[in-house]
């Protein structure tokens, strides 16, 4: 009988629901990191909230773990890589607190709109400053939702219910899920310009980071009111706090901070700023959601190999993990080529699959496309969620098989739609195993996908490479590898190198100055 424990507070339902499935489960909450290590080992599960640190040493006492389970959606309390190299499988329960969250951002935006907290605080103190208090009403406003994804959704119906205007900005709202939403999509400058509030519902990723900062804070319209119960660092918390002393932003509600707990801020004492203890999902109701969530999850997992949220595992039958690992491989590395490549503006993403690759379960290789091609814009997706993500989007995802011989024995496509029309990227197995990419945007390029690359667009003319390649010397940048090719001679040609560290900005705006060059891109892998 397979033995879980829980080691954090949580819902009584949840071992009740691993006693009822037939797993041993103890309860066992607020031990030491040593005492944790000290009592893991006899554990197959584990199952937490926040309070418990999953760290290495308590992975490496862990001799029996196979699955850990988080009540809720942050895992920035569990080692995941090395969760893997251990083999431990790491769950999370991603939408079972949706909807509490998206409560508590209406309550602030109310509690900005009538500055209730403040009121609420004088008139206790007996002031009755009736007169000092003029609010405004949300009937009417515009409501400028950064994020339309599962939460945002939530929000954006909650804010049409109060008779508000929502215009949306998220890379993967499609004009059709946009209507069936009933928002508007725009893009980031006409939210900021147009929203009397702003709500954010995006993770926290490279392009997310400060995606308030101090120049869109300047963008928005004065008087608006924002408020944050996503991630903490989306917002420059400096910035804000200078608006909101300059007038040009009238309230800020947040429940996140950049460093949590935060026990000082910037903010904390300026007038017209509300704050919350990262309270999103602080309902009785999502506690036992989250945690009946978990429960189940692990039971699953460990009675029947099931995986459902998981966030370093590929859903896979032990017959096609073999056959098909390389193909993954292959896939999410030419999904995260797209990814960082492509326009914003996308509504669909084919992948095509010909040779040996169209003889193979195809769904693996889409999840392995989709979780290389939306990690630029998710901090938690993997090839279990990535298909539920697109689709929550209402991102077009097409899997085509090619029945026809081609050029390679096999050859995965990966195809979007832009504004600036089609793109697609092709790849094939050298041995079977060694995925390798050989086409970029109709042009053939053979090029291993791996760590730090620089991406160039150029002119086809004599000296490029030279100069290029004197432009990285001279920043003390090794280049590992030229990869070339080009539509015809003198035509536009596209130049794919690896380099053996990051690439300051400064050094991508030397290239981009290079003559002849038309687009430059650095990429990781």
């Amino acid at each position: 009988m397979p033995k879980v424990l829980i080691s954090d507070q949580m819902d009584p339902q949840a071992a009740q629901i691993f006693r009822d499935r037939g797993v041993e489960v103890d309860v066992i909450t607020g031990k030491t990191p040593d005492e944790l290590k000290a009592m893991i080992g006899e554990y197959d599960g584990l199952a937490i909230r926040s309070s418990t640190k999953v760290t290495k040493e308590i992975l490496d006492a862990a001799t029996n773990l196979k699955v850990i389970g988080r009540a809720g959606i942050g895992v920035d309390n569990v080692d995941i890589p090395y969760a893997s190299s251990k083999g431990v499988v790491v769950m999370n329960t991603p939408f079972g607190n949706s909807i509490t969250t998206a409560e508590h951002a209406i309550a602030l935006m109310f509690a900005l709109a009538r500055q209730i907290p403040e009121a609420n605080a004088q008139t206790q103190a007996g002031k009755w400053p009736k007169n000092d208090f003029m609010g405004v009403e949300v009937t009417g406003k515009t409501l400028g939702l950064i994020g339309a994804g599962n939460i945002g959704s939530i929000v954006a119906a909650r804010a049409l219910g109060l008779k508000m205007k929502v215009v949306a900005f998220d890379p993967f709202l499609t004009p059709e899920r946009a209507i069936e939403m009933g928002v508007e999509k725009a893009d980031l400058d006409t939210l900021l310009a147009r929203a009397d509030f702003i709500t954010l519902h995006t993770p926290l990723t490279d392009q997310t980071r400060n995606i308030l900062s101090k120049e869109n804070l300047a963008k928005t319209k004065k008087g608006v009111r924002i408020i944050n119960c996503a991630r903490g660092g989306l917002i420059d918390e400096a910035a804000l706090k200078e608006a909101l002393d300059n007038g040009h932003v009238a309230g800020a509600a947040l429940d996140v901070f950049q460093t949590e707990p935060a026990k000082e801020s910037p903010l904390f004492g300026t007038p017209n700023f509300i704050s919350t203890p990262h309270l999103g999902a602080s309902t009785n109701e999502a506690q036992v959601n989250v945690a009946l969530q978990v429960a189940e999850q692990l039971s699953d997992y460990l009675l029947t190999g099931g995986v459902t949220n998981a966030l370093n595992m590929p859903s896979l039958s032990a017959e096609e993990a073999p056959k098909l690992k390389p193909y993954m491989a292959l896939a999410e590395k030419l999904g995260s080529l797209v990814g960082q490549l492509a326009a914003d503006d996308l509504d669909n993403i084919a992948i095509e699959v010909e040779g040996a690759a169209a003889e193979l379960n195809i769904k693996p290789i889409t999840g392995a496309v989709l979780s290389g091609f939306m990690r630029r814009y998710s901090d938690t997706v993997n090839m279990v969620n990535a298909p539920y993500l697109a689709k929550e989007r209402g991102l077009d995802v097409r899997e085509v098989r090619h029945d026809r011989e081609g050029n390679y024995h096999t050859l995965v496509r990966v195809s979007v739609n832009t504004s600036q029309g089609a793109r697609s990227v092709a790849g094939t197995l050298f041995g079977n195993s060694g995925p390798r990419l050989v086409e970029m945007f109709g042009i053939g390029v053979e090029a291993e996908l791996e760590g730090n690359m620089l991406y160039i667009v150029n002119e086809d003319t004599p000296g490029f490479i030279g100069r290029v390649g004197t432009t990285l010397g001279e920043a003390g940048i090794n280049i590992g590898t030229f990869n070339l090719g080009r539509r015809n001679a003198g035509g536009e040609a596209v130049l794919l190198l690896s380099v053996d560290s990051a690439i300051p900005q400064a050094v991508l705006d030397a290239v981009t100055k290079l003559p002849g060059v038309k687009r430059v891109k650095a990429l990781k892998f």
